[in-house]
């Protein structure tokens, strides 16, 4: 009798709650989704993570809990896409007190940057840095390849008075290529393409590149030794691994020939090498003890601090997503695999978090066993369903769940598109039956970098009535997925609504994921 009291009790303040349930339905969860997303942009800007990391206070600089002293001794190096952006505010910050800077960026990023206004990230004209552009289409070329030796060069000629900062973003392996002699930029890209074609994991490939590289793998802080090296990095590689975003030119690395040789042999390669990278390992398995030791003691004084990544980035979403009245739950900034086991473990958690009744256990297992599956670990997977499970039970609240990484997609077609808006598609697919007001959960996937695969689009949109939508159009959902052709669909449906267009971003942390589950209405007899 007291718990029918009480539900009377509370019955008015319940209706209330359901009238404010109505009202955010009908706010568009897609504007909400777009706003997260550009927030977590917003977060990883080039400029904007250089400034957050660096504290100057008159002639001394703080990084990471490292103290510096300025004297009219720093030097700036930098090589990645975002790198441009990076170099003008740390020379904004730093002053008179950089003498000389040389950064490698990618062909045409000054012009693009002039043409969409993007002028704080621009060099002023009176710069001490020295830019130089290459890696056209994001490949290594001669270009680059000049860029890497006057990075050399510079690094080569400091002394242990001198303070090197470095800074590196996504694509900065491809801007600093520079093969040991007597090997070739065209035989190490070669060589590297057909062990990527042959099923080279990237840790394989990245322990070749360092072997036949003079700058990678502790290269550049060996050339600049005995200098202090300061690196920042803006990382576009899950879990942030510092050996292997760029290669890790400023992370010490000891090559070990024989397995750089098993790797060629493991992929029948060792008999076709060219001779000059028989000869580069053949020296380097000659090394002597003694060279070892001396090398040791010729470390390289470094500090590598990610001052951007995945996490940065779903951290400030996360913060929007409150202020925009969801509770927010980061799942995991480590998603990958294949795109169809991921879109299938997003379907599952929305299917979790919708359902009105408590989930099967076997749902639970599933969940967890498929979320190994695509690097999501258990702990994670169990309190994101922890919170998915609290909204549901409560029955009102909104939830936002966030994750973010870089799944693949296997090609079976000759389509336009790219993983993020293969994914939303997928996943708008598992939506299908959940048709809450208006239209059920929506879901967001994003690349950071603004462009999914070759096409204009950043990612897409999507939610359960994806697949209505596309039937009362007289579009054949089952051929587009068949054809890799997101971009298509995508664009032609309800003209491109779905896409998500932000433009030039300036930045890459990878994707980001964001599941937007709506309020429950609550039944009251």
């Amino acid at each position: 009798m007291a718990h029918i009291l009480s539900l009377l009790h509370l019955r008015p303040f319940l209706a209330l709650a359901g009238q404010r349930n109505l009202t955010f339905c009908r706010m568009s969860l897609d504007s909400r989704a777009r706003e997260i997303f550009a927030a977590a942009v917003e977060a990883v800007q080039p400029d904007i993570v250089v400034q957050r990391s660096i504290e100057r206070r008159e002639d001394t600089v703080h990084i990471n809990g490292h103290k510096f002293t300025l004297k009219q001794n720093l030097y700036l190096v930098g090589f990645g896409k975002a790198v441009l952006g990076m170099a003008a505010e740390a020379e904004r910050i730093m002053g008179d007190h950089l003498v000389k800077g040389i950064i490698s960026v990618p062909h045409g990023i000054q012009q693009t940057l002039q043409q969409h206004g993007k002028h704080h990230l621009l060099l002023k004209e009176n710069s001490r840095i020295k830019v130089m552009e290459g890696a056209k289409h994001n490949l290594p070329n001669g270009d680059s390849q000049k860029s890497a030796e006057a990075i050399k060069v510079l690094a080569s000629g400091l002394t242990e008075k001198d303070l090197l900062l470095v800074l590196i973003s996504g694509g900065g392996s491809a801007l600093l290529p520079a093969p040991i002699p007597p090997v070739t930029l065209q035989e190490k890209l070669d060589i590297t393409r057909r062990l990527a074609a042959a099923g080279a994991t990237i840790q394989e490939l990245n322990t070749v590149r360092r072997a036949l590289s003079l700058l990678k793998g502790g290269g550049l802080a060996r050339c600049a030794h005995p200098a202090q090296v300061v690196t920042l990095i803006l990382s576009d590689v899950i879990g942030d691994p510092l050996d292997l975003i760029a290669s890790g030119p400023t992370v010490p690395y000891e090559v070990e020939p024989e397995k750089v040789l098993s790797v060629f042999e493991h992929y029948k390669m060792l008999t076709s090498l060219p001779a000059s990278v028989k000869q580069v390992l053949g020296r380097q398995s000659q090394t002597t003890t003694e060279e070892h030791k001396d090398k040791s003691d010729k470390a390289p004084n470094a500090v590598n601090v990610v001052i951007g990544s995945n996490s940065t980035a779903l951290k400030s979403a996360s913060r929007q997503a409150r202020e925009l009245g969801f509770r927010p739950v980061i799942m995991s900034p480590g998603v990958c695999g294949d795109v169809r086991s991921v879109c299938h473990l997003y379907g599952l958690l929305a299917h979790f978090a919708c359902s009105r009744e408590e989930p099967p256990p076997e749902l639970t297992t599933k969940l967890l066993n498929l979320g190994l599956d695509v690097g999501v670990k258990s702990w994670d997977l169990s309190r994101t369903m922890q919170v998915l499970g609290e909204g549901r039970k409560e029955g009102w609240g909104a939830t936002c769940l966030l994750a973010g990484g870089e799944p693949t997609v296997v090609l079976t077609g000759k389509g336009r598109g790219g993983r993020n808006q293969e994914l939303a598609l997928r996943v708008g697919i598992e939506l299908r039956d959940l048709e809450l007001p208006p239209k059920g959960p929506v879901f967001l996937s994003g690349g950071t970098d603004g462009q999914d695969g070759p096409t204009e689009a950043a990612g897409a949109i999507t939610d359960a009535g994806l697949l209505e939508e596309a039937k009362t159009q007289g579009v054949d959902i089952d051929q587009v997925q068949a054809n890799n052709d997101s971009f298509t669909f995508f664009k032609s449906l309800s003209a491109g609504q779905r896409l998500l267009v932000p433009g030039l971003t300036c930045t890459n942390v990878m994707d980001v994921h964001i599941l937007l589950i709506p309020p429950i209405p609550i039944n009251i007899e």
